[in-house]
């Protein structure tokens, strides 16, 4: 998609966004030559604060190529925010529902148009506690698996700390100045699941190949070593839950 072709939403969107951006933000942006030039792409995109789609959505529009993301059907709803969301052609998520195959349906067919989709593989904001990516969802291993297209690993850093996330207090912490940091790296070499029935199995593998290239580009952009496990959010509950059994039987 060329830049001709953003249209009337994405750049009122830009219109609207951009300014506060700039003013309140440094930005420090790489990789931006993986991002194709033209035909259909996944961007996989780490997840740690609610403001991640304004530091993520600005370095993509910057490249010409705006991304279509997969978003909370509720949020569609929002008055403003909805209006935005269906005008920029953003793509529902109804989890738990039998709508629930929509959005996998939607991004198939704007990959197949030479659109981005781009996905939050961890599903929901990361609970691990140094803020590295958790284990991953199969939903964007199972749409470029069935689609064959490029999975461009994305990671973000600094939106964080301008609204951590699950903080107690909703506060921004705008002053000192944050710099907002986008990396994108080269696509993740899934070939060897080409071939290969989707299983659980393999939509897993897929998964963690994805996951473990958004983490090593994070790794790059914090200059830090992630676990050599990504935390599992449900592992984590369930050991708490039977944590607290085991307390409570005392």
């Amino acid at each position: 998609m060329s830049r001709r072709r953003i249209g009337f939403w994405y750049r009122l969107a830009a219109v609207i966004a951009k300014p506060p951006l700039v003013v309140l933000f440094k930005r420090d942006w790489r990789g931006m030559e993986h991002i194709p030039a033209d035909g259909g792409f996944i961007t996989a995109v780490n997840h740690n604060s609610y403001l991640d789609p304004l530091s993520y959505g600005h370095f993509q529009y910057n490249t010409g190529r705006v991304p279509r993301l997969l978003a909370k059907a509720g949020l569609f709803k929002t008055p403003f925010v909805g209006m935005m969301l269906r005008g920029t052609r953003q793509i529902p998520v109804y989890r738990e529902t039998t709508n629930a195959l929509d959005a996998f349906r939607a991004a198939v067919n704007a990959i197949e148009r030479g659109e981005c989709v781009a996905f939050y593989p961890e599903g929901t904001l990361t609970r691990d506690p140094d803020m590295w990516p958790m284990a991953g969802k199969t939903g964007a291993a199972r749409v470029a698996l069935m689609t064959k297209a490029p999975v461009i690993p994305v990671a973000q850093w600094g939106a964080n700390l301008v609204m951590p996330p699950y903080a107690k207090e909703n506060k921004l912490r705008l002053f000192p100045r944050k710099t907002l940091q986008v990396q994108a790296g080269p696509p993740v070499d899934l070939s060897r699941f080409h071939d290969k029935e989707p299983t659980p199995d393999v939509l897993r593998e897929a998964t963690e190949a994805i996951m473990a290239a958004v983490t090593e580009q994070l790794e790059i952009v914090r200059g830090e070593q992630a676990p050599a496990q990504p935390y599992d959010h449900r592992k984590a509950r369930e050991e708490q839950r039977r944590k607290a059994e085991g307390e409570g039987t005392k």
